[in-house]
């Protein structure tokens, strides 16, 4: 089955793949050859076109946005806030929570929520996080809240990333506001 022609065959092939790819790794580093380059003179050899990054090297960092700044912002959401429109952002919420009074999913029920007392809702196990941040669901807290859930109340058991949007969250609470449950 196997002489010894065959296995000279099988040991060549496995040789002359390795020296393609080697000759190939080497092609490839004289072609697309990374960074400076010190030529035996000593003086460096700049790339030819350099690509601009974002958060690169001697660039300021975004200025932080304080929570004044973003609940600013939210109140002028707020006052154009549409009801109808907040119930399509409803939708990601309800596959953990319900606006039904006394339905406990995943989350607490929502029937009610805006100005509701954190932590009230009998039965629900919470993580004691959100009680650290408010003290009431007011619009503006809700704001900060839906935004980043984990930064605005670390340690919440909610897993959710947040909504970024200032008008997507000023259109939601309207929608809250406008169903108390029942």
């Amino acid at each position: 089955m196997f002489d010894t022609m065959t296995l000279t065959k099988i040991v060549g092939g496995f040789c002359g793949t390795l020296l393609v790819f080697l000759l190939g790794g080497w092609a490839a580093e004289a072609i697309y050859g990374g960074g400076e380059e010190v030529h035996a003179e000593g003086e460096e050899v700049q790339q030819a076109y350099v690509i601009p990054v974002e958060g690169a090297e001697g660039e300021e960092a975004a200025p932080e946005v304080t929570p004044e700044q973003l609940t600013a912002e939210f109140q002028t959401a707020f006052a154009a806030a549409d009801a109808a429109a907040g119930e399509g952002e409803f939708r990601p919420c309800s596959a953990c929570h319900s606006l039904a009074q006394g339905e406990n999913r995943t989350g607490p029920t929502l029937a009610g929520v805006v100005d509701r007392p954190v932590d009230a809702i009998e039965g629900f196990d919470y993580s004691g996080a959100l009680e650290q941040v408010a003290d009431v669901w007011s619009p503006e807290n809700l704001n900060l809240f839906l935004l980043a859930p984990r930064d605005y109340a670390p340690g919440t058991k909610m897993n959710f990333n947040g909504i970024r949007d200032v008008q997507d969250r000023a259109n939601l609470i309207a929608y809250l506001a406008t169903n108390p449950g029942g």
